[in-house]
């Protein structure tokens, strides 16, 4: 290795003011640098380096490495001394095993104890780390925070003493709550009856007949983020890449009256894949009278009832999710006597009236229209396509791992997400120059036997 000597470059003005915001009380890097200078020039080890040969690291670079990294490691040197300076010999027996080599001990009392007292030994810690004689590094150590996050989400005090929370009542959303000690980005997340902590994934792709489907997109969200929300988000991003389309298919979840309506207006992107299906007993029975049974008078804010029966009250509110709705009321005097009550509202003798949740005016008509359009075989047609979204995701997981992140916190895990698109990219071009077909969806033998094309016919 061969050195050219080069001038040491000064720190640039925007970088000092930047890191002077950054630590107004300053940091060992930034005083050692204001205090010494440039104390390592490239003349001064010239004669060390041969003449010939591939150029060499500059010294001074080398020196700030080294120094650098013997500044954290003494701070960690100090740390660790400070920590067995407070420990006490019962922490060493009870903290001196991994947490899956833990056996809890046996009754509901006994580990409800032991709990207590981790709490209490948690916040024994987390005041000597807040003590003026404490090192300074330790409070900026994330694992602090991390573990007065979890201190506050499991314990409470009472009766002047930290006691491990015995209902969910102060329990952070999951949004907020740390369910990994090692990844405080990860959550607990539910869908269906599938249960899991970490973030989850959308992928947006090309559904083309006469070209490679490829992944246009990649959304990662923490897992408690409802599947709605990312909708605008993924729509957003496919905006500023000039890669939206005019339809959208999509998942249930990603697609309701508020979002048909803004999809159109902000984006001019029509959303297609089935509405959520109504729990509700009128529109489950044969002979029940659903909202959309009712005609809605927007002019006159009213909805009249199969049997003709006018609302009498019409009122604006919220619903439990924050967002805007309608409530409209019959009179007793109709519901009463009606002899379509049975059909219409399950409401007591004492207040029979029926009452009616109704989305503002856009979102309601565009969800009845949806709902019209789902039964009509041009919608089957146009939403056949929808099918190879699982495929894709099969692919991601059996071919890349996709359910599995390598990675801590959710900016590390959205890149192995990207990564993975790519990676299928690559994979999908390739096939489709060697002409390979895709995969059509498989049947089972039974199925294809029952197929009516199958079936021998009568002579």
């Amino acid at each position: 290795m061969s050195l050219h000597p080069h001038p040491i470059p000064p720190v640039p003005d925007e970088t000092a003011r930047v890191a002077r915001a950054a630590f107004p009380k300053g940091n060992p890097y930034i005083c050692m640098r204001d205090t010494l200078g440039p104390i390592f020039a490239d003349g001064d080890f010239t004669d060390l380096f041969p003449t010939r040969g591939q150029p060499a690291a500059a010294p001074w670079r080398l020196a700030l490495v080294t120094l650098f990294q013997f500044a954290e490691d003494l701070s960690d040197r100090q740390a660790a001394d400070w920590v067995r300076a407070l420990a006490q010999p019962a922490w060493v027996e009870r903290y001196h095993r991994r947490s899956d080599e833990y056996r809890l001990p046996q009754g509901q009392a006994a580990r409800h104890a032991l709990a207590d007292q981790i709490g209490a030994d948690g916040v024994a810690l987390l005041r000597a780390v807040a003590a003026p004689e404490a090192p300074l590094a330790l409070r900026e150590t994330p694992a602090v925070e991390t573990l007065r996050r979890i201190g506050v989400q499991h314990y409470l005090r009472a009766d002047g003493a930290v006691r491990f929370r015995t209902t969910e009542a102060g329990i952070p959303p999951a949004s907020r709550f740390v369910s990994a000690p090692h990844d405080a980005d990860a959550h607990l997340a539910k869908k269906g009856a599938t249960c899991w902590i970490g973030d989850k994934v959308a992928l947006t792709e090309t559904c083309e007949d006469d070209t490679p489907q490829l992944i246009t997109h990649v959304e990662t969200v923490a897992g408690p983020v409802a599947d709605g929300a990312m909708t605008p988000r993924i729509h957003q991003s496919l905006k500023e890449q000039d890669l939206l389309p005019a339809v959208h298919l999509v998942d249930t979840g990603f697609l309701d009256a508020e979002l048909l309506v803004d999809s159109r207006a902000e984006y001019g992107v029509e959303l297609l894949g089935p509405t959520r299906s109504i729990p509700r007993w009128h529109e489950c029975a044969v002979a029940g009278f659903g909202v959309a049974d009712f005609v809605i008078d927007w002019g006159e804010q009213r909805a009249v009832c199969p049997a003709g029966h006018a609302s009498v009250a019409w009122v604006p509110r919220t619903d439990s999710r924050g967002a805007p709705s309608l409530s409209s009321r019959c009179s007793k005097a109709d519901c009463g006597p009606c002899p379509c009550r049975a059909d219409c509202t399950h409401a007591s003798d004492s207040d029979p009236r029926r009452s009616l949740s109704i989305r503002p005016r856009e979102q309601h008509e565009a969800l009845q229209e949806r709902r019209r359009l789902e039964a009509t075989p041009e919608y089957a047609r146009a939403d056949a396509r929808r099918a190879g979204v699982e495929a894709t995701l099969s692919q991601g997981v059996r071919r890349c791992g996709l359910r599995r992140s390598r990675y801590l916190g959710q900016e590390r895990t959205h890149l192995g997400h990207v990564l993975t698109g790519a990676a299928l990219n690559f994979v999908r071009v390739a096939a489709w120059f060697a002409g390979t077909p895709r995969a059509r969806t498989r049947r089972s033998a039974f199925v294809q036997l029952m197929a009516p094309t199958a079936l021998p016919t009568a002579a």
